[in-house]
């Protein structure tokens, strides 16, 4: 499958901060690719190089066929960026801000009422109109901020963190338009702290410290994390925890109401047996079974194990 964005080496330092570390991407056209981390983590640094917005350090990245350090403008002319801060004008209704947007992309004007209109109809703007952005819901500000950062048609659409201020309804509402989007060929970079929306992508990066602590697609990644995932039903969880989390051949221990998640390093013989009998000593009686990963046990057995791999 042909490439979006091909990235070798890419670094970026801001003084001796390391933001991004040597960062290799093959992203592919037509999927939604995302990046999940904390904040700090590098990923709206690496958005900001991959659109042309900041430099790397070293490095080379080609978005789309182009270089995007020596031909920034040819690159932000066929991308679309939605940023976590909602950034249209709030003392302008949502037809000024759409008409506004088409101005800045140049717009023919024969084109931009029919691309407004279906913008509009697409994104539900058609009974906000009038309405001020700054008047706005959260869901609201988001149809509309992504029916701007598409007015233009893009190649290839970045998102960073867009779903930070909305409802759980909106956000769903939210990924339903982006699947279109991809229908329609268009490539779409994604950033989130979101476990089930990072779900949600084709494939995905894990990032931590600015380097790529894992990639993969999500149901891969699921299948071949590197840890065992033990489950332990309790009427102590807190005690348990306290046990289990003492352990070194236990990497991470996550509590979910009375269960508990339990990472153990894969080379533990019989981790099942193991578990049960450090609870049994502790006089914890418990339910234990070996179970499937979910992302979030994927992000922890992926980011300790890169942490460890630094020290």
């Amino acid at each position: 499958m042909d490439a979006a964005i091909i990235a070798r080496g890419l670094t970026r330092r801001f003084g001796d901060v390391l933001a991004v570390d040597n960062l290799d991407l093959d992203i592919p056209r037509a999927r939604i690719y995302g990046f999940l981390g904390p904040n700090g983590s590098g990923k709206s640094t690496t958005f900001r190089m991959l659109c042309g917005l900041l430099r790397p350090t070293s490095g080379q990245v080609q978005v789309l066929g182009n270089d995007a350090t020596r031909e920034p403008e040819v690159v932000r002319r066929r991308l679309g960026y939605m940023t976590q801060k909602f950034s249209l004008y709030e003392d302008l209704t949502a037809d000024e801000n759409l008409d506004f947007m088409a101005e800045i992309h140049g717009l023919p004007k024969k084109d931009k009422r029919q691309r407004i209109i279906a913008a509009r109809k697409e994104y539900g703007l058609d009974d906000l109109r009038a309405q001020r952005a700054g008047t706005m819901s959260g869901g609201q500000r988001q149809r509309l901020a992504l029916a701007a950062a598409t007015l233009h048609r893009p190649e290839l659409l970045l998102l960073d963190e867009p779903t930070s201020a909305v409802d759980p309804q909106s956000r769903r509402e939210f990924w339903e338009s982006l699947f279109d989007l991809v229908e329609t060929g268009t490539t779409i970079l994604v950033s989130t702290h979101y476990m089930d929306e990072a779900e949600r992508c084709h494939q995905l990066a894990i990032l931590d410290r600015g380097r790529i602590a894992a990639e993969g697609a999500p149901k891969v990644l699921m299948r071949d994390i590197d840890a065992t995932v033990i489950e332990v039903v309790c009427e102590r969880p807190r005690s348990a925890h306290h046990v289990l989390d003492a352990l070194p051949e236990v990497r991470s221990v996550t509590q979910l109401g009375s269960r508990l998640h339990i990472l153990v390093d894969t080379e533990v013989p019989d981790p099942e047996e193991r578990i049960r009998k450090h609870l049994d000593d502790a006089g914890l009686a418990s339910e234990v079974e070996q179970t499937v990963a979910s992302l979030e046990d994927v992000f922890v057995a992926a980011t300790r194990a890169a942490k460890g791999a630094q020290t």
